[in-house]
């Protein structure tokens, strides 16, 4: 491991343990490296308190223990934190709708909208959906920090 990463993973794995420990969850924390950074991955029998309805507590968790590592390391590379695997399961499901929805835009020709997607997911959709070619792919224009992604085919 390098310096980056062995300090990344001692930094979100204090939050971590402070944050679930002071809300009284028993867990077990492991991380693993994850892009440019980790993802913190959480064991505990409470997993489903933890990740909420459609991961909105999960991403709670995630956002704080990042706050509380960039307030100790300002520059700090983002942490992805996963419950039970919740978030790869949920990403290979919207990956698969992403892939469901282009497959019928190219049969039909007719545009189609995914669901309100966070930045992340978005990013996730846009660059799945580039590797299918006569695909064409936008975010819509709004300040909304959740936005639709338009599938439509590539004009030529």
């Amino acid at each position: 491991m390098s310096e980056t990463t062995d300090r990344l993973t001692t930094l979100a794995s204090e939050a971590a343990s402070s944050l679930l420990n002071a809300l009284g969850f028993a867990c077990t924390l492991r991380t693993e490296p994850y892009e440019d950074g980790i993802s913190l991955l959480i064991d505990s029998p409470d997993a489903r308190f933890l990740i909420g309805d459609e991961g909105d507590r999960l991403d709670d968790l995630q956002y704080m223990i990042n706050r509380l590592v960039q307030a100790k390391w300002e520059e700090a590379p983002r942490v992805r934190v996963d419950c039970d695997n919740y978030r790869a399961r949920a990403e290979a499901k919207l990956l698969r709708r992403a892939r469901s929805r282009a497959e019928r835009v190219l049969k039909t020709g007719k545009p189609l909208l995914m669901e309100r997607l966070n930045a992340y997911q978005r990013r996730l959709v846009h660059n799945e959906l580039a590797e299918i070619p006569g695909i064409l792919t936008q975010s819509e224009e709004t300040d909304s920090r959740f936005k639709r992604i338009t599938i439509s085919r590539a004009e030529n």
